[in-house]
């Protein structure tokens, strides 16, 4: 095993891991060159690839150095707070990037030609979706500050009690 290691880098696991990344990356390629519009599908691809790194990394870059300076102007915390921040904000991000046309109502008419239903729902679940992730981070922050702060509390330090001698307590 750790002759494998040494040449290889990592766990055999890690191996696993990426053939089986590759097996399916190479599958969703073969899916994707097989559907009629497989242009189309490269295009906008290559166009959200470009948009995030062009537009949308700059600006959650900036945000994010943003919210860093914000929380250096607080008094130091025994827990950093930011990453209970960062995680339902990405999480709410993401899930507006991916339903922004149904969430903004954008596509009212194809959807509802599509399928006889209103996106209007979507904003409100959206919205619930994010108070609940945003809730679930507060809770943790609260659970993970009450637990250091126990840690971090030194009893009294005041005189031993007393030991009697005679040896261990016998049970009763």
């Amino acid at each position: 095993m750790t002759r494998f290691v040494r040449a290889y880098g990592a766990r055999p696991l890690h191996l696993l891991a990426l053939l089986a990344s590759f097996g399916l990356t190479g599958y969703v390629a073969l899916r994707v060159v097989q559907a009629p519009h497989w242009l189309a599908i490269a295009a906008w691809f290559v166009g959200a690839a470009v948009a995030h790194d062009l537009v949308l990394y700059p600006l959650y870059a900036l945000a994010d150095q943003l919210a860093q300076r914000f929380a250096r102007s607080f008094a130091p915390l025994p827990v950093p707070w930011l990453n209970y921040v960062r995680i339902p904000a990405l999480l709410s991000g993401l899930l507006l990037l991916l339903w922004f046309p149904l969430i903004t109502g954008l596509a009212e008419p194809g959807y509802r030609a599509a399928s006889g239903l209103s996106t209007a729902p979507f904003l409100g679940r959206w919205l619930l979706v994010a108070g609940v992730a945003f809730a679930i981070s507060a809770v943790s922050y609260a659970l993970r500050l009450r637990q250091v702060c126990r840690a971090l509390r030194v009893p009294d330090a005041g005189p031993a009690p007393a030991r009697r001698s005679g040896g261990p307590r016998s049970p009763r």
